[in-house]
Order: structure tokens, then C-alpha cells, then sequence
């Protein structure tokens, strides 16, 4: 993987994160803060989500998060222990570390965009699984909208045939919602 972001992009980012956020474990603080002194270790950072897949790995988590305060995988292994990670990443900082940091980001900081990398480590088939999933689910959206239009306007059409007009008007009103609705998502 080519270092596509820089190491000045990444030192802005990891300076505003800790001014920012309070993290669960004060050594997730520390290590952060040997990172922006240490621009070898930094060039060889990347930024992504689901970072546990990768060969080399870190997890943090700020204290508004719901996740889990601390992880660090190497190979097959895992540990909670920050200080055998600091001393590994001291040791190592010629190899690539993949790091993901949990925080509140919606909607997502400009400054993490930045440096935020696409993760080449997360198994096809899940991404396949994600995107067939969102497809399922507008997919079914569809269709569910065009029922209800389609049961609407049998609605309407037999107000219309039975003259109810108060019925006709609140049916019409509906309708006219749903398709507003539709239109303001660009449907």
C-alpha cells in the first residue's frame, strides 16, 4: 500500500483528535502522542475502519464511544495490554500499522475524510455481503413505496365511485406526501 496521505495530514489529525476527545485508556493518549513525535512510525500509519482483519493492527476508543477501550493484533494474536503494543511499535517502526480509532464521527470530520484510507485487509465477501445488503434494502424500499401508491390510488379511485369527497381529499393528501417524500430523496 502506497502512503497516499501525508505525514503533516495525519499529525493535523491526530493532534485535533486528542484536543478533542477524551480517550478510555490514558496509554491510548501516550501512544498517540509518541506517533506525532515519531514521523517514520507516522508514515507507516494508515487510518481505517475494521482494522482488526489487518496483519498489524490497533484499536482505540474515546470515552463517548461504545466500544471496546483498547486492542492491538498482530498475526493471529490479540491483546488488551497497551504497554507490549507501545514496545512493539517502538521496535517496529518500519512496518505498516493499521489503526482505527472509534469516536463519535457522524456526520464524518473533514479532517478524518483526510486521512481516512480504504482498508485492503476486509474480506471481499463482506464487502460483496455489505453492498448486496444495501441493494436488498433499496430494493425493497421500492417496492414498498410503489405499493402503497398503487393501494392508494385504488383507494381513491373508489372514493371517486362512491362520491365520498372528505374521503377522496384525505386520500389524495396522502399521496401527494408519499410522492413528495420521494422526490425530495431523488427517487
Amino acid at each position: 500500500m502506497t502512503a497516499s496521505v501525508s505525514v503533516g495530514d495525519k499529525k493535523q489529525f491526530v493532534r485535533w483528535f486528542l484536543q478533542s476527545y477524551k480517550m478510555k485508556r490514558r496509554e491510548c493518549i501516550w501512544i498517540l502522542n509518541y506517533m506525532l513525535s515519531n514521523d517514520e512510525l507516522l508514515e507507516k500509519t494508515h487510518f481505517v475502519e475494521e482494522a482488526h482483519y489487518c496483519p498489524r493492527a490497533m484499536v482505540m476508543s474515546s470515552t463517548e464511544s461504545k466500544e471496546l477501550p483498547f486492542r492491538f493484533y498482530k498475526g493471529n494474536l490479540m491483546t488488551a495490554d497497551a504497554e507490549k503494543s507501545f514496545h512493539d511499535l517502538r521496535l517496529n517502526p518500519e512496518q505498516d500499522l493499521y489503526l482505527q480509532l472509534n469516536f463519535p464521527n457522524r456526520p464524518p470530520t473533514p479532517l478524518y475524510l483526510s486521512v481516512l484510507e480504504e482498508n485492503p485487509y476486509i474480506p471481499l465477501d463482506e464487502t460483496i455481503n455489505e453492498q448486496d445488503r444495501k441493494l436488498a434494502e433499496d430494493i425493497l424500499a421500492d417496492s414498498l413505496s410503489s405499493f402503497q401508491e398503487e393501494k392508494l390510488l385504488k383507494q381513491i379511485d373508489e372514493a371517486l365511485d362512491a362520491n365520498d369527497k372528505e374521503k377522496f381529499f384525505e386520500l389524495s393528501t396522502l399521496l401527494h406526501n408519499i410522492q413528495a417524500i420521494k422526490k425530495m430523496k431523488g427517487e
